[in-house]
């Protein structure tokens, strides 16, 4: 295999080809600097390249795999994280100026864990600042599409799924408050995956809202997503949020099948004049092909779905004021505009305001649990419209843009966020102008094997996780 073919494997099929020998560690991390090197220029999906560490990386992974000390599925394999983890010796921004000269003095506990499992970090994603909102500055520069450069990577994690869809990592890690992990994921054709709240530890996380924060993968396929997760899950006594509860297998998981299942489509966000006509399509057809595997299809109800995203920002507005409190009073200039109003704003939130978005919350949970006494799994939209064309839309720009913000595609990310539910943004194909679309399915806490053996199964049943962006798939820009 030539070298420059090697970054557009998936990783579950880098991995094999690593574990026999077929290519060496130092090779592939080899191919993926040339090609960030060639191409962050252009998309700005890296605030920082680890070329040096990678190569060390690499080096022992080669020669620990050569010696019979191969460690698992993600040795030797390259990782892109989103700069919002702390990396031991290496910048890490935040995507603000608030942090551009912050040097962590350890790893983020999922850095660690990614570290011991061998795998290569190969530098850190671009974001939204402080991965609060979608804004006009980013300070370290826009994150563009590879599906399309005049579109938005999506949200917070924009800059992992540029990476991914590029073929400049072959997997990443972003983070999920209210989408920011299946919203990145949908917009660029990718899979995306928020784990049950407490599977993953956050400690090392400059985190955005304590009660709603998930470090999640995002991947070319469901089965690269299950490697990463794997690698960075489990009990960690550093977050006393992680859970105690083993850790499945999840590539065992991916494994059977899913007759009998009960799948619930719910109706208030498929068939809503909220969702864009090529996507509702898209989706109906991906839940017939879950039909076709075997899966049992109702729709289902929920009333309150639609207005989650409102009650939901109150609550991650005034716990993201909380973090910020100090850097408000004595960094407050070192904001960009957008995100400075609206840690402002948040700050004058009443607290009768937030206790009653909580009891909303409450509410909440109690209604999405419930419906899962009917259902296995829950099926809509990840999104209800394609990624945003560049610059994204403020949401502080007019009444009709904090309606948007408000009650727009957060109340199709934000549901699953608010209850602590895994959820995964798998492709569903492309509209007509060739932009992804993304299908978003969602389970039982702690039933996160089987959410990626649906999404597994349906990928497997589909071609759209095979295509890639023009101009950046297999030999396209070579000389």
């Amino acid at each position: 295999m030539k070298k420059s073919e090697i970054p557009f494997l998936t990783a579950t099929e880098l991995s094999e080809m690593i574990q026999s020998r077929e290519v060496s560690p130092v090779e592939v991390t080899e191919a993926y600097l040339e090609r960030i090197e060639a191409l962050n220029p252009t998309l700005n999906s890296y605030i920082t390249v680890m070329a040096d560490e990678a190569m060390e990386a690499a080096q022992a992974a080669e020669v620990a795999i050569g010696s019979g000390g191969y460690m698992g599925p993600m040795h030797g394999v390259p990782v892109a994280i989103k700069d919002q983890l702390w990396t031991k010796g290496v910048l890490t921004t935040a995507g603000s100026n608030v942090l551009r000269d912050f040097v962590p003095e350890e790893d983020a506990a999922v850095v660690w864990r990614l570290k011991e499992a061998g795998a290569v970090i190969i530098g850190k994603t671009n974001l939204t600042e402080f991965a609060i909102t979608t804004n006009h500055y980013y300070p370290y520069g826009m994150m563009y599409n590879p599906w399309s450069m005049g579109h938005f990577a999506g949200s917070s994690s924009g800059g992992s799924a540029s990476a991914t869809a590029a073929f400049m990592c072959a997997t990443s890690l972003g983070e999920d408050t209210g989408g920011s992990v299946r919203g990145p994921a949908a917009a660029c054709g990718l899979a995306g995956f928020r784990s049950t709240y407490g599977l993953v530890s956050r400690y090392g996380l400059l985190g955005a809202c304590w009660s709603k924060d998930v470090i999640g993968p995002i991947s070319r396929t469901v089965a690269d997503c299950a490697i990463t997760l794997q690698a960075i899950a489990g009990y960690d006594p550093k977050d006393r949020y992680t859970s105690r509860e083993p850790v499945e297998d999840f590539t065992a998981a991916l494994e059977g099948d899913i007759r009998g299942l009960k799948v619930g489509v719910v109706v208030e966000r498929v068939h809503t004049d909220d969702v864009m006509p090529e996507i509702r399509e898209a989706t109906l057809k991906g839940i017939e092909v879950l039909r076709e595997l075997g899966a049992e299809v109702t729709e289902i109800s929920l009333p309150l779905i639609p207005e989650t995203a409102a009650f939901s920002l109150v609550g991650e507005l005034v716990e993201a004021a909380s973090i910020h409190h100090k850097w408000i009073r004595e960094r407050l200039d070192d904001y960009q505009n957008e995100l400075r109003l609206t840690l402002l704003m948040a700050s004058l939130i009443p607290a009768q305001t937030y206790y009653k978005a909580n009891q909303l919350r409450a509410y909440w949970r109690e209604e999405m649990l419930a419906a899962f006494d009917d259902v296995d799994l829950m099926v809509y939209p990840t999104a209800p419209s394609v990624a945003p064309t560049v610059p994204p839309p403020s949401g502080l720009a007019s009444p009709e843009d904090m309606k948007v913000n408000f009650f727009g595609r957060r109340s199709f990310t934000h549901p699953a966020s608010l209850v602590g539910c895994p959820a995964l943004s798998v492709n569903c194909g492309f509209t007509e102008a060739g932009l992804p679309m993304g299908m978003q399915i969602i389970g039982r806490p702690f039933e996160d094997g089987m959410v990626l053996r649906a999404g597994h199964l349906y990928e497997q049943a589909t071609p759209w996780h095979k295509m890639s962006p023009p101009g950046f798939g297999p030999g396209e820009g070579e000389d």
